[in-house]
């Protein structure tokens, strides 16, 4: 599974922008200080021109939001529904005019729901009553979809939808509920069934600072398609991509403590918060000896934040240091964390993010358009920065990310079936 469409969406920062940001690493033209030692003045210009030379090869600029077209592809089905004929996407509800979603009770519990929504009795949720709770509910966050076991992430959207609470609440759900289950459409065959849950307590109340779970009917401000989910899906701000389940059709309210999610048994930890990884977008294997190397990157957010991304260059014929699996004494620099864009691309409407817009995105402020704090959990934020010139020889070239407790990756949670949070590894070798 290629992840190289992503990667291509983030490539456009400009030669001027970045030699700004390699000045302000340093405090200003002239002097560039770097935690590894500061080059001298006079060699400074030849260097870093040099090192513009090779970022202009490499990077043609970053973007922020990906363009729906442009995910890495994680799907299940056979035959994919977005991909059924036209009959066939309507008789499945797959079309936003035929789409209608049930939330039932679990018919092998006691959850007493007092109207539930059902396609038998013409009252299952159609897709302009749920644009009828849009004038009122609808919420709008920027997240990035990510996959419990794939190192890196597969894009980052602006997701629209309402809160999942204001349907349940409409089938009037009156006690013994502990769980909420929810289905996707899959060719009614129980082997390709896609299926999640959350507690009944996460569905109807947030946690601090993060944004509802939604029935999601919009990406970078249009509806979004059917490869992408479409007519509604579920999407959950805190979670990997594998509980945001595609082409929605069926919720259960139930009393049972269990979870149902199709990876209970796929040895992987169902209710993991997002982690805080870094990646690189530009993957230096040749250099020059003595000339700074330009890098550029993202840092995927998770639950505690990113204050800092690390850069790391080791002597491939010197040892690892020891007793240290997860370098955390390693001599790691200090790269930049890039401000928010004034232009988040992805085929965003020009008029999507700013004062004024309704509804507001989360984080956002109303006023001037712009993010409250910056980076935001569960997005993305990119960096870049020089590392020092280096003599002749066989690298390894590292990078981390930092959370807002001061805890490096991968750690906290450094085991594999919570999220992927390994310290990626690219060879690099610098010739005279």
């Amino acid at each position: 599974m290629s992840r190289q469409p992503f990667f291509d969406e983030h490539r456009e920062v400009s030669r001027r922008y970045f030699l700004r940001q390699s000045m302000e690493l340093g405090g200003g033209a002239g002097a560039l200080s770097l935690s590894g030692g500061v080059l001298q003045a006079a060699e400074e210009s030849d260097a870093v021109a040099k090192a513009q030379a090779a970022l202009d090869a490499q990077i043609k600029g970053l973007q922020y939001l990906t363009e729906p077209d442009k995910f890495v592809p994680v799907e299940r089905g056979n035959p994919l529904p977005y991909k059924l004929p036209p009959e066939k996407l309507k008789a499945a509800g797959m079309t936003r005019e035929s789409w209608r979603l049930e939330v039932l009770p679990d018919p092998e519990s006691n959850s007493q729901v007092e109207r539930p929504l059902r396609v038998a009795d013409g009252t299952a949720l159609r897709f302009d009553a749920l644009m009828k709770l849009a004038e009122k509910h609808s919420v709008r966050f920027l997240k990035t979809m990510t996959c419990n076991n794939i190192g890196s992430p597969l894009g980052t959207g602006l997701w629209e939808g309402v809160p999942l609470r204001e349907v349940i609440w409409a089938a009037k759900p009156t006690s013994n509920v502990r769980r909420v289950w929810f289905y996707g459409y899959h060719n009614e065959d129980p082997k390709q069934e896609f299926r999640g849950s959350l507690s009944v307590g996460r569905v109807l109340e947030d946690p601090p600072g993060i944004p509802p779970v939604i029935l999601c009917y919009k990406l970078n401000g249009d509806w979004i398609s059917g490869k992408r989910g479409g007519p509604v899906r579920m999407v959950i701000p805190e979670s990997y991509g594998f509980k945001n389940i595609k082409w929605l059709t069926r919720v259960f309210l139930t009393n049972r403590f269990n979870a149902n999610d199709t990876y209970e048994r796929g040895n992987n930890d169902i209710n993991s918060w997002m982690k805080s990884i870094a990646r690189f977008i530009s993957k230096p294997r040749r250099g020059a000896a003595g000339v700074p190397i330009p890098l550029t990157g993202l840092a995927q957010v998770g639950i505690n934040g990113v204050s800092k991304v690390q850069a790391w260059l080791h002597p491939k014929d010197k040892p690892l240091p020891g007793g240290d699996p997860y370098f955390q004494k390693a001599p790691w620099q200090d790269m930049k964390l890039l401000p928010p864009p004034k232009d988040f691309g992805g085929g965003l409407p020009k008029d999507a993010i700013g004062p004024g817009v309704s509804p507001p995105v989360h984080g956002f402020d109303a006023k001037t358009g712009r993010p409250t704090s910056w980076p935001q959990a569960y997005s993305l934020v990119h960096w870049a920065g020089l590392l020092p010139g280096v003599a002749a020889g066989r690298y390894e070239l590292r990078c981390r990310a930092i959370n807002n407790r001061g805890v490096a990756q991968p750690l906290p949670r450094p085991f594999r079936k919570s999220g992927a949070s390994d310290i990626e590894r690219v060879s690099l070798t610098v010739r005279d």
